[in-house]
C-alpha cells in the first residue's frame, strides 16, 4: 500500500498544479526551488514572490475585458489596487508597472500616494478611490491631492454628513468627483443586517436630490458595492448586484455624470489546493447582469471598476518554517514544533481560523504522518491542526536519518505583515522573520533580495522604553 506524503497528496488532489510541483522529492513554487532558498537564507523566512502579483493583474484584465467584448457592452474596465492588502513598496511598484490604479482606506495611505508621485511612479491622472469613514485629517488629505492638481481622486462618501467637509476645503473653482457607498444588505447568518458602511439602498436618490444635484462644486461620478463575503455564485450576491444595478440605473436618469460603476473587490485566491472557481463564467455573468438591467431601463452601460487586494498580492507570498522537534502528548496527539510562532507571522490562521496551502518543502518519500502544528509561544492558541479540505493536517514522518523536514504555508501575501505589527512588538517578543523578494530578470533568471532581516531583541526594547 502506498503512504507517502507524495502519494496523499497525488491522490487527494489534482497534483501538480499552477503555481506547485515535485522535483527529487523537494517542492517547488513558481519555478523557484525553495530548498536552495532555505539553504540561502534559514527559517523562519517569508518570501514574496513578485511576477505572480504581474500574472494575477493580467489575468484580471484579460478576463474582464473578454467578457466586454464578448457581450458587446459599451464600458470600460479599470483595475485598482487595494492598498490595505499589503502597503509594501515592492508591493507598489510592481502594481504599477501594470497599469493600475489605486484605493486607499485611511488618512494614513495618502502621505503614501504623495511618496509614490514624488518618486514619478503615478501621475496626477491616476484614479485614487478613497474609502473609509472620514476624520477630519482623511478629508484634508483628500482636499489636499484635489487642490495640488490630481484629477481623478474620488472620495466615496460614507454618510450623509462627508460632502459638507470637502466644501469647505476644495479651492477656486475646481469641481470634485465624489462616488456614494451603498450599504449593502449582509448575508442571513451574518450577525447585522446592513453594513456599517455607506447609505442604504432606498436613501440615496433622495440624498442625490437633496444635497448633490444642484451644487455645482461637485459631481457624482461612481456608485459603490461592495459584498463583505465576496464576489461568489450565490443567489445573495446576485440578488444584492441587481438591487445596485436597480439603483445605479435610477440615479443615471436624473444624473447625467454618472457614469462608473465600482463593485469591490473580493475576488477569492486559492487557499487549497482543491480549490475551484470559474473566473471567466463569473466575469461574463457580472457584465451580462449589469448590461441586461441598464438595457431594461434605457440606461447607458457604466464602466467598471474592482479593487482586488488579496487576489493581487496574496499568491506571491509564502511563510517557511523548520519542524524542529516533535512531542507526542498522548496517545492521538502528536505535535510538531516550528522555529517560530504563528501568531507572530500568520496571524490570520490565529485570529479568524484561516486556513492556507500547507505543504512540506522536502521529505515527500516519506511515509505521512498525521499531527498538529505548534508555535514557540507559551499561548495555548499558537497552532495549526486542520486544512480547508479535512480536518486534520497531514505531513511527512520524521526520520532521523533524513534531512530536517522544512514546510510552507503558501498564498499569505496579504494583510499578515500588517496585522502582525510589522517591525513593532510581537507576542512573547518571538521576532519577525526575515523577508525575502523573489524576482525574474530579462532573461528569466531568479534573482533574491534580502527586504528584512530578522527582527533583533535590541530594535523590541528599544520600542518598549528599554
Amino acid at each position: 500500500m502506498k503512504n507517502t506524503y507524495r502519494d496523499l497528496i497525488e491522490q487527494t488532489f489534482y497534483f501538480p498544479q499552477e503555481g506547485f510541483e515535485v522535483i527529487d522529492n523537494q517542492l517547488h513554487f513558481n519555478g523557484i526551488d525553495l530548498m536552495e532558498i532555505i539553504k540561502q537564507y534559514g527559517t523562519p523566512l517569508k518570501i514574496s514572490y513578485l511576477p505572480k502579483i504581474a500574472s494575477q493583474i493580467k489575468k484580471a484584465k484579460r478576463i474582464f475585458n473578454v467578457a466586454i467584448a464578448k457581450a458587446d457592452y459599451k464600458g470600460t474596465y479599470t483595475y485598482c489596487y487595494c492598498t490595505k492588502s499589503s502597503h509594501f513598496s515592492f508591493v507598489l511598484n510592481e502594481v504599477l508597472r501594470h497599469d493600475v490604479h489605486l484605493e486607499t482606506s485611511s488618512a494614513f495611505d495618502i502621505p503614501l500616494i504623495k511618496s509614490l508621485y514624488a518618486d514619478k511612479k503615478i501621475d496626477k491622472g491616476i484614479y485614487i478611490i478613497c474609502n473609509g469613514y472620514k476624520r477630519p485629517q482623511y478629508i484634508d488629505y483628500i482636499a489636499d491631492l484635489v487642490n495640488s492638481g490630481f484629477e481623478n481622486v474620488i472620495p466615496i462618501l460614507d454618510n450623509m454628513n462627508e460632502l459638507p467637509n470637502y466644501e469647505k476645503k476644495i479651492k477656486g473653482r475646481k469641481k470634485m468627483k465624489v462616488g456614494i457607498r451603498i450599504a449593502a444588505e449582509e448575508e442571513p447568518n451574518f450577525e447585522f443586517y446592513t453594513s456599517r458602511l455607506g447609505i442604504r439602498y432606498d436613501e440615496i436618490k433622495d440624498y442625490y436630490i437633496r444635497s448633490l444635484k444642484k451644487n455645482k462644486r461637485f459631481e457624482l461620478k461612481m456608485l459603490h458595492f461592495f459584498i463583505n463575503t465576496g464576489i461568489k455564485d450565490t443567489a445573495y450576491y446576485w440578488s444584492e448586484l441587481n438591487k445596485c444595478v436597480n439603483v445605479y440605473c435610477e440615479l443615471k436618469k436624473i444624473c447625467p455624470t454618472l457614469d462608473s460603476l465600482d463593485i469591490g473587490g473580493g475576488w477569492p485566491i486559492r487557499k487549497t489546493l482543491g480549490f475551484e472557481y470559474d473566473y471567466e463564467y463569473m466575469a461574463e455573468q457580472i457584465i451580462k447582469q449589469i448590461q441586461s438591467t441598464c438595457r431594461a431601463q434605457g440606461v447607458q452601460e457604466p464602466n467598471i471598476f474592482t479593487e482586488f487586494g488579496s487576489f493581487t498580492v496574496a499568491e506571491s507570498g509564502a511563510t517557511l518554517y523548520s519542524v524542529i522537534d516533535q512531542k507526542q502528548q498522548n496517545d492521538n496527539e502528536l505535535w510538531y514544533m516550528i522555529d517560530s510562532s504563528f501568531i507572530t507571522t500568520l496571524p490570520d490562521t490565529w485570529g479568524i481560523k484561516q486556513k492556507f496551502i500547507l505543504l512540506a518543502i522536502n521529505n515527500w518519500d516519506q511515509d505521512q504522518l498525521r499531527v498538529n502544528i505548534g508555535g514557540m509561544t507559551c499561548d495555548s492558541d499558537d497552532y495549526y491542526n486542520t486544512e480547508s479540505h479535512v480536518n486534520q493536517v497531514y505531513l511527512p514522518k520524521l526520520d532521523e536519518a533524513k534531512e530536517q523536514l522544512y514546510i510552507g504555508f503558501f498564498h499569505t501575501g496579504a494583510y499578515q505583515e500588517s496585522l502582525g505589527g510589522f517591525g513593532g512588538i510581537q507576542h512573547c517578543l518571538i521576532p519577525a522573520p526575515k523577508h525575502v523578494i523573489i524576482d525574474r530578470n530579462e532573461d528569466g533568471e531568479v534573482v533574491t533580495k534580502l527586504f528584512a532581516k530578522e527582527q533583533s531583541a535590541k530594535s523590541m526594547l528599544k520600542i518598549l522604553g528599554y
